[in-house]
């Protein structure tokens, strides 16, 4: 007798990032999908047409389902098109930091199990070359002409377009690794699912105030939090325009004359903007929405923005363990006038569960802090290779953020203080262990404690606060470089106080609680 029993393996099969990428760029073909300044518009017909030349071209050098690479690149389209390849491919992708240092990047890249690199041959061949020396096996690939790895672009043109498909991936199977830094001095690969990936997305398209035109300007690593808004704005219908960094006339003379209505800033790039002499030479009235998020917001900053840029902000928060999308402080929630409302990073979305927890996993009572924890299918698999560090930041259930807060009678959280010792400064995740791992190496130095302190310009600045050996001097200026060695000039205090003692607390170790007061005196929040 014949089975008839039907296949049914991929009944219920979800969507997921490549799905939708796919999707988008099927659905608008003849609309701008890339603006790339200087050539011009590449539609979403070609692009579409590019991310397959350029997912063959990976495949062809083995990476394919499960390969894992690594991109090193200031933003530009190229950038784009490998990564709509990477997911076209189900090829797991680690993006490193631009600004990091040589030693970080290696560990990355041996921590991941990078196969290849993709690099920026104008900015990072030297670079390039170093982890190639540094990381044994480790391929080069570069994203443009080169004089020591073959020029993916060039590859790709060798080939002719096929239609994309969509890979059979499981919602669990890991989507791609990205690294925070580490108390334990070691970067944290953050294992992301496609499960997680689509969460965020979803998020992104039901909760987050777009214009009805998207002409999004990206100004921030695409190695970062810029990469969030690649799928959203193709699948709204709308075009990227890329800037390799952020320059503020460069913004804003970009926004003037492509009429971007979209885009994403980090805090500092927002004071920077405010405070430039041009500001108002240029026409920004284009400007429909600016998100923002990745540090908290100077209050009085953000009313002097809306008015003079009027109502168009979005703030998210979010974290590389639970991307981007966990609150939401809408467009309407901008009041000028009301400056502690302007301090909140706003109310949890709908599509997790938030809750504000003691130490022991229990919720705090109404109005009293407790750490930001979450639940949902935003949440990361866990971290790459480190099991204790996962279950600490699984116990009891809960993703916990190392975020304090407090919710107010409306729903609105307002975060007060870091359980976890991290600086945020200009968006860029500092972890003081790190940095206090490179000063003590240091033949003249007996002690030092790394902190955050206010700073008007990058919300918060890298502080060493150090003790000097007897009989020996310390040169702030020496430890500063040293830190920018070893690990790149985001982590290099801007300041170094010599003092003769640290503050410890009862059980013998830094009280950095104590030592913070003094420089942020009676604020109300330790965050900045």
């Amino acid at each position: 007798m014949t089975d008839v029993t039907p296949d049914l393996s991929q009944l219920y099969r979800p969507v997921f990032a490549a799905d939708l990428l796919i999707d988008a760029l099927d659905k608008n073909p003849d609309k701008p999908a890339v603006n790339i300044i200087g050539t011009g518009a590449m539609t979403a017909r070609e692009m579409r047409d590019q991310v397959s030349r350029y997912s063959q071209a990976l495949r062809s050098r083995g990476l394919g389902q499960g390969s894992q690479a690594s991109v090193l690149s200031l933003n530009r389209p190229e950038v784009l098109f490998t990564m709509a390849a990477n997911q076209v491919n189900a090829t797991r992708s680690t993006p490193l930091h631009p600004m990091g240092s040589v030693d970080d990047q290696a560990y990355v890249l041996g921590d991941c199990g990078a196969e290849t690199l993709i690099f920026d041959p104008d900015n990072f061949t030297d670079r390039a070359r170093q982890l190639a020396e540094m990381v044994p096996g480790l391929k080069l690939l570069a994203l443009g002409p080169s004089d020591i790895a073959d020029d993916l672009d060039s590859l790709a043109a060798g080939f002719e377009p096929q239609p994309l498909v969509a890979p059979l991936v499981d919602a669990e199977d890991l989507a791609g690794i990205s690294y925070s830094g580490g108390t334990t001095g070691k970067p944290k690969g953050i294992m992301s699912s496609y499960r997680g990936g689509m969460a965020m997305t979803t998020i992104q398209m039901a909760e987050w105030e777009w214009p009805d035109e998207v002409r999004f300007l990206v100004c921030t690593p695409l190695s970062h939090a810029g990469a969030a808004f690649f799928t959203p704005t193709l699948l709204k219908g709308g075009s990227l325009t890329v800037l390799p960094g952020f320059d503020p006339e460069t913004f804003m003379r970009t926004v003037e004359e492509h009429r971007i209505t979209a885009t994403m800033l980090v805090p500092t790039m927002l004071y920077v903007l405010l405070d430039h002499p041009k500001f108002d030479q240029y026409d920004l009235s284009s400007l429909q929405t600016v998100f923002y998020g990745a540090a908290a917001t100077s209050p009085t900053r953000l009313a002097e923005a809306v008015r003079r840029m009027g109502p168009i902000f979005f703030q998210f928060y979010g974290q590389a363990e639970c991307p981007m999308a966990i609150t939401a402080l809408r467009k309407a929630d901008h009041d000028p006038d009301n400056l502690e409302r302007l301090a909140s990073c706003g109310r949890p979305v709908p599509w997790v569960h938030v809750a504000l927890l003691d130490d022991d996993g229990n919720e705090v009572p109404h109005g009293e802090p407790g750490e930001i924890c979450v639940q949902g299918p935003l949440v990361m698999k866990g971290y790459l290779g480190k099991p204790e560090q996962t279950a600490e930041a699984f116990a009891h259930g809960w993703l916990h953020t190392g975020d304090v807060a407090r919710a107010d009678d409306e729903g609105f959280l307002y975060i007060v203080d870091r359980k976890k010792d991290m600086i945020i400064t200009g968006g860029f995740n500092v972890y003081p262990r790190e940095v206090e791992d490179v000063i003590s190496t240091h033949p003249a130095v007996s002690a030092v404690a790394v902190i955050g302190v206010p700073d008007e310009r990058w919300g918060e600045s890298v502080k060493a606060v150090v003790v000097p050996r007897p009989g020996h001097e310390v040169d702030p200026d020496e430890l500063i470089a040293l830190v920018k060695e070893h690990k790149g000039s985001v982590q290099a205090p801007k300041s170094v106080d010599l003092v003769d003692a640290i503050p410890l607390s009862a059980l013998g170790k830094p009280d950095k609680k104590t030592l913070r007061a003094r420089y942020w005196g009676d604020a109300g929040r330790q965050v900045n």
